[in-house]
Formats: C-alpha cells, sequence, structure tokens
C-alpha cells in the first residue's frame, strides 16, 4: 500500500469518521473546515456559562458507532491502541424514546400500562421492534454486500407492496389513528413528510423503543470529538477556520493555503460541493425541513414528571408537510423541547432547554420574539400543562434559524438538503459516493445520506471509505 495525500473537507461526523479510518490506515490526511469548531452542524455552544450542544440530539442505533470502531481497529498496524482506549465514549440510555403530545392524546413510547394505545403499540413493536439488527446491517454495510440480501429481505418482508410510510401505515387498519400519526411524524427525522420517504422508517419508532435511545455524557458532541481524536491520534491533521475556496484534481485552495492531493473526500452538503467545482448548483425541485432552534438557561427546574425528550405533535401533520413544500410557515408545527436539569449528562449548573421548531426552509432569520416563535412556545406550554411560559423562564438563549443552516450551502436552510423520492432514500442514493468522471473525489456526510442523523451518517462514511480503503489496496 503505497500512502497517499488525501483531504478531507469539513469536520462534521461523516468527514471525521473517514479521516480517522484513512489516518489510521496509513495514510496522510489532512482535514479542512471552514468553521471554528468540530462537527459542522452538531456544534457545541456555550449560553450563560452552560454547555449546550446542537444538531442530533439522540443517538440511536450505536451499533453504527461500534461498527465505526471496530474498523477503525482492524485498519490499524498491529499493536496499536485500540479506538476504545484512545477515545472512550460513555453512552447512556434513556428511561424512553420520548413524550408525545398529540389532540389530547398523551403517551410515551413505548406506550405505558393503562393507555389505550398499549395494544395497538405492543403488536407493532413485537413485529418491528426485532428488526434494528437488520436495520444496523443495511446501514454499514455496502449496498452490493451479500450481508445486504437477508437483511433485507428481513424488512421488506414487512412491507409487502407498500414501500412508503404513508401507503404502509394507512394498511394498518388496526392501528389506531393517532397513534399511526405519532410513528409516521418520525419522517420529519429525514426532513420530508412520509409519501416521500421509504416504510423502513415506519420501523424505525420501534425499533428505538426495543433497542432504547441514548445520549453520551456529556453531549452528543462527544461523537465528534471522539472522531477528531481517533483521526489526530492517527496521524491526521485538523485545521480549523480554513475556506476551502475551490478544488480540483490534486489541487485545494483555501483562503490562506494550497494543498497537493491525491484524493479528496468531501463531507459537504451537496450544493456547496459544485460551486467549489465551478458547478452551478442546479435548483432543487424539493427541499427537506429546516429548523428554529431555541437553545435556552431556565431559571428554575420544570416539573419531576417533564421527561428528557417532549414532542408536541401539530393537530394537522398534513398542513405541516404542505408548510415544508411551499416554504410557508404552518399553523402549527412539531416541537421538541430536549430538557436537561442542572448535571443531567452535561456538567452544566443550571437547568437547559432545546426548544425546537420544525420549520420551512425559507432562509428567513427568526428571533425568539417572533410571534410564530412565541405563539408555539406558548402552545408548548399549553400543551405540557406547565406552571409559568416557557418563554417567562428563559434567562439566556441563542436561535439558529434557517439562514444560519443555509450558511452551510442548502437551500433556504434545508436541514438534508434537497428532498429524493422515496426510492432514493436507500442504497440508491444521488449522488453517488464517487463517479466514474471524477475517481479522485468522494463524498460523505449528509450529501450522500441525507436524514437518518447520526447513524446513517456514520454507517455512509464506512461505506465510501471502505470502498476507497479497498481502491488503494489497504
Amino acid at each position: 500500500m503505497t500512502p497517499r495525500r488525501i483531504v478531507v473537507i469539513g469536520a462534521g461526523l461523516g468527514g471525521l469518521a473517514s479521516a480517522a479510518l484513512l489516518a489510521r490506515a496509513g495514510h496522510d490526511v489532512t482535514v479542512l473546515d471552514r468553521n471554528e469548531w468540530i462537527g459542522g452542524k452538531s456544534r457545541r455552544i456555550d449560553v450563560a456559562g452552560q454547555r449546550i450542544d446542537t444538531g442530533p440530539s439522540l443517538v440511536t442505533f450505536p451499533a453504527a458507532i461500534d461498527k465505526i470502531l471496530d474498523r477503525f481497529d482492524e485498519v490499524g498496524p498491529a499493536g496499536a491502541r485500540k479506538a476504545r482506549d484512545i477515545a472512550p465514549l460513555d453512552l447512556q440510555r434513556l428511561p424512553e424514546v420520548g413524550r408525545y403530545f398529540f389532540r389530547g392524546d398523551v403517551a410515551n413510547l413505548p406506550v405505558e400500562e393503562g393507555h389505550a394505545w398499549k395494544p395497538a403499540w405492543d403488536r407493532f413493536e413485537a413485529e418491528h421492534g426485532p428488526l434494528g439488527q437488520n436495520i444496523t446491517t443495511m446501514l454499514t454495510n455496502d449496498p452490493w454486500d451479500s450481508a445486504i440480501y437477508p437483511a433485507a429481505a428481513g424488512l421488506f418482508s414487512h412491507y409487502g407492496t407498500r414501500l412508503n410510510t404513508e401507503r404502509y401505515l394507512n394498511g394498518l387498519d388496526w392501528m389506531p389513528e393517532n397513534l399511526r400519526e405519532v410513528i409516521s411524524i418520525h419522517t420529519l427525522n429525514a426532513g420530508v413528510a412520509p409519501a416521500k420517504t421509504l416504510a423502513l422508517f415506519a420501523t424505525m419508532p420501534a425499533v428505538m423503543s426495543t433497542d432504547g435511545v441514548w445520549v453520551p455524557t456529556g453531549g452528543v458532541n462527544e461523537i465528534p470529538q471522539m472522531l477528531a481524536r481517533l483521526a489526530t491520534e492517527s496521524g491526521a491533521t485538523i485545521r480549523l477556520g480554513e475556506r476551502v475556496t475551490s478544488l480540483s484534481r490534486g489541487r485545494v485552495v483555501t483562503d490562506t493555503a494550497e494543498y497537493t492531493t491525491d484524493l479528496v473526500v468531501s463531507g459537504l452538503d451537496a450544493d456547496v460541493l459544485e460551486g467549489l467545482l465551478g458547478r452551478r448548483p442546479r435548483t432543487p425541485t424539493a427541499l427537506s425541513c429546516s429548523g428554529i432552534a431555541v437553545f435556552a438557561v431556565l431559571d428554575e427546574e420544570l416539573p419531576a414528571d417533564v421527561v428528557t425528550h417532549s414532542v408536541i405533535m401539530p393537530d394537522d401533520p398534513a398542513d405541516l408537510y404542505e408548510s415544508i413544500r411551499t416554504t410557508t410557515l404552518p399553523k402549527q408545527t412539531m416541537a421538541f423541547l430536549n430538557y436537561y436539569r442542572a448535571g443531567q449528562i452535561y456538567p452544566n449548573t443550571r437547568p437547559t432547554a432545546a426548544i425546537l421548531l420544525t420549520a420551512p426552509p425559507d432562509g428567513k432569520r427568526y428571533g425568539i420574539e417572533h410571534e410564530w416563535v412565541q405563539r408555539e412556545m406558548r402552545r408548548i406550554t399549553e400543551v405540557m400543562s406547565l406552571p409559568r411560559q416557557l418563554a417567562d423562564m428563559i434567562t439566556d438563549h441563542t436561535v439558529l434559524h434557517p439562514e444560519y443552516f443555509a450558511g452551510f450551502g442548502a437551500v433556504g436552510g434545508a436541514l438534508y438538503g434537497e428532498g429524493h423520492p422515496w426510492w432514493q432514500s436507500g442504497p440508491f442514493h444521488s449522488p453517488a459516493y464517487t463517479s466514474p468522471l471524477r475517481p479522485w473525489l468522494w463524498r460523505v456526510g449528509a450529501s450522500v445520506h441525507p436524514g437518518g442523523g447520526i447513524p446513517a451518517v456514520l454507517g455512509g462514511a464506512l461505506i465510501a471509505t471502505n470502498r476507497l480503503l479497498a481502491k488503494l489496496g489497504t
């Protein structure tokens, strides 16, 4: 194996995972990121001296992380320190997936004893909960790997000809309508409506209930921090605050330097990469959702029965899906309240809350004083029966909005970029990991695995990097 000079553009989850594996395999790796932080959209911020993480708030399918760590150990030299010794990661399982509020119904997932949804949920979870291993196999193995076929068969035997989420769930006539809506709205984790995602997304809530949802001690940003430590321990160089301005075969130019390279791995959003290649990005025909996120420090703890992850759904989910398509504010949105008490997960001395509002990709700037944001916080207060208005409990805050997310390159601040047809949300995604026209350029990250969060991005980085290592003879 001849060591190659490789530039990885983007210090997000996908870029860092690929950099760690490539450097561990003996290649000369440099990671470039225009931002001053590790993690890309998965960012750590400070609000009034309290630590809060942006980006993904939960870890699902933690086996995807294990696959990265195991592969790191496999490609390294004999006798080298193991990944888990270099950068230990402690995952804590939350007691529930979340608490859901919808049209007067309140239920945890898994649904608790005595709830009207309990029999239907138990049936659904019994059928879908054991499929986590199949999904992990599909997320972390090459689409042409023989291990994929039995895993895919095990999954799709559940769906028959109803291959998108909406059609599949509508065929379950034994399931209460409101529970069906709670399950189907999880497709917004991919940024699009249930009609535009594989039926696989219907299975996700049951697997999350069976296998658990997790948060690293210290916060979700501990994952990119871990990957960065693995990369630098293996000899990679990470340069923050350095913006790439153009790239071509054998050459990457930034605002401060020029790099000669054999290969480039891009962790950028697709539109940004096209611009760096000197091509005009095409106008997407559809976009995924954006978000308005209020990261806040509270002046007192919320009631003891408030769980870590609450989901306040809109009364009319169809209106929300349509608002994303038309880039208009919905009457009501899907709102998340991620709440941490002082000392819970984070080393904070005060309670914190992330109020995450699903929003259209309109590219606009929103503040906490915006009437729609205030209205949604009042609705959260009312639906959750909080003793005081949530807005009145906030002492300090930071707001991220579609204009901020647009800075990552996606039109209008779409969190997952372009909305693709449902059949492209699996292994047949576009763009591909690489192209015969540019064999020196590889893609990881959200541009090739939109939605799916941490496991899809890490799984995609594993697949793409394994292909690249195979080409390099590693």
